[in-house]
């Protein structure tokens, strides 16, 4: 039982405190979760198995029990009588000997040999600790893009979700931990807050209101506020009056306030009871100065669309300038946005090509890279939390149509162009405001390739996404929403080469769902007829 006990909770741990297999920051595929969502039910057959091969050879013990509990009543009754019979004293020599040992073999038989080995073949892609961590801050990201407070979540209720994926007393005290690790005391108080409301709601876990209180306390002192701080240290107290760091921190809480009241000539309030929720304490600022105009645009809040914008934009079927492939099919084109000008195309890519896409790239996705300005070489981020692969023509014949419809849709030379990238947005995952194209402050980001700077971007959407996931221009307050086998388009570059600067973008922050998407960065060189020079700086 001991042993059973103990193989349920590795299970446990394995299975729910890290569910998500090299997150790397929450960058995850939807086919790698996939797989382990398939890995996971291997598991639990494996351990029903187990249990099987467990209960079985616990019956034949407990047979062997009754059994030798019956004969020994007997023998043990009159020892001399019963052995005075030869086959009663044959049987026991037999039992003794034999029989005994059969039984001390079948007990130290390890039924969980099978299941221990399945699980180290399969503990080789499980997550690790900074997974765990980064499925924990793409929540958090989550929770301040589309400003959903921690009862939600730990409810489970987003937008357009109705399902039963709740969060207990101890996932949120995780969460809160991640927060305090990181020296985010913001998040931190907000779920402390929810796991120590749920443990007094009457929910049971491992963690004790002592160690929510202990944490909680510290980080509301953090955040600046003292006379919460200090009648949550005083409930702490309360709760555990020997506890080793509580009464000295409400002594240094209550010095604190007395100094800072005396200071300002005011009289101490009694502190809020009102609850901590988003918006209580201010969220701290960051490396990115349009943060909240971003977060607003991926809500669907702050669009400059108007109605006499609206007006100047129309939909048309595009034949490429009677390009020959397009001229018994032409696109069906949809201004998006008026200046600069960004376009949508529908019915560009068929189910089947998005899903030969999609299984070409599976087994390639490794986290995407940017550009380090300083050094011109790829490397990670936390503002591009996504899975990325490169796809060439030689490996299908899909990937020479999509590169030929590009050229055809958009009149541009695609032979310079990068190869195709296709990405997929997991949980949290995101693409922070940034620039296509390269700007005077790094004028080799592009060298290597020597094909120019990158004058277009072409966005094919290969999936619909259930909520968030939006494309959005912060500096237009425009936002373009996945719809998939529709792609869009813009141009980087004035016609003199100077770089659009209206054209920064994101990738919001997908909510529900998986985010496929495939790009293809069309670059100057060969386009010197195509779209020629202009005259000014800005044309």
């Amino acid at each position: 039982r001991r042993r059973l006990l103990w193989l349920y909770r590795s299970l446990y741990v394995v299975v729910h405190l890290a569910p998500l297999a090299h997150l790397q920051d929450a960058s995850v595929s939807a086919g790698q979760m996939t797989d382990l969502i398939h890995t996971e039910k291997e598991l639990v057959q494996s351990l029903r198995d187990y249990i099987k091969a467990e209960e079985s050879k616990l019956a034949a013990v407990k047979s062997w029990a009754n059994k030798l509990d019956a004969l020994t009543r007997v023998s043990t009754s009159d020892p001399e009588g019963y052995l005075a019979h030869p086959v009663n004293a044959y049987k026991l020599m037999k039992r003794l000997n034999t029989e005994w040992s059969e039984l001390e073999t079948l007990v130290l038989q390890n039924p969980s040999d099978g299941f221990i080995s399945n699980m180290s073949v399969h503990r080789q892609v499980f997550p690790d600790a900074e997974d765990e961590t980064g499925a924990a801050k793409a929540l958090m990201r989550l929770q301040d893009t589309y400003q959903l407070d921690s009862e939600a979540f730990s409810r489970g209720k987003l937008p357009g979700m109705h399902a039963n994926a709740l969060l207990t007393v101890d996932d949120c005290f995780d969460m809160g931990k991640t927060g305090y690790n990181d020296a985010d005391y913001y998040h931190a108080v907000l779920w402390m807050q929810q796991a120590l409301k749920q443990l007094d709601g009457g929910e049971e876990s491992v963690a004790s209101k002592a160690d929510i209180l202990d944490y909680l306390s510290y980080s509301v002192y953090q955040m600046g506020d003292l006379p919460r701080a200090i009648e949550l240290t005083r409930r702490l107290v309360a709760t555990t009056p020997g506890h080793q760091r509580a009464g000295g921190n409400l002594r240094y809480f209550e010095r604190i306030l007395t100094k800072q009241l005396s200071e300002q000539d005011q009289d101490q309030q009694p502190a809020s009871e009102e609850p901590i929720l988003l918006g209580t304490y201010q969220r701290p600022k960051d490396h990115l100065p349009e943060r909240e105009t971003y977060e607003a645009l991926c809500r669907g809040e702050g669009l400059q669309m108007n109605d006499a914008r609206r007006s100047r934009l129309f939909c048309r079927l595009q034949d490429g300038r009677r390009n020959p492939r397009l001229l018994l099919r032409p696109m069906k084109e949809e201004d998006e946005w008026d200046s600069p000008h960004i376009v949508r195309y529908l019915e560009v890519l068929s189910h089947e090509e998005t899903e030969k896409i999609k299984e070409l790239a599976k087994p390639r996705l490794a986290r995407a890279t940017v550009r380090d300005p300083k050094t011109g070489l790829l490397t990670t981020a936390n503002y591009r939390v996504s899975k990325s692969a490169w796809l060439e023509e030689v490996d299908d014949p899909v990937i020479v149509r999509v590169n030929q419809r590009i050229e055809d849709i958009t009149g541009l030379e695609v032979d310079t162009a990068e190869l195709l990238q296709v990405a997929n947005y997991g949980v949290g995952g995101q693409y922070e405001p940034h620039y296509d194209f390269s700007r005077k402050d790094e004028p080799d980001a592009f060298k290597r390739l020597g094909t120019g700077n990158r004058v277009a971007t072409f966005l094919n959407y290969m999936s619909d996404v259930e909520a968030g996931g939006a494309t959005v221009f912060p500096d237009l307050g425009a936002a373009i929403w996945p719809r998939k086998g529709t792609a869009v388009f813009w141009f980087n570059l004035f016609r003199s080469g100077e770089g659009d600067y209206r054209t920064r973008h994101a990738a919001c922050p997908v909510l529900v769902g998986s985010k496929w998407v495939s790009n293809k960065w069309i670059h100057e060189r060969g386009q010197e007829f195509r779209r020629p020079c202009g005259l000014t700086e800005e044309e």
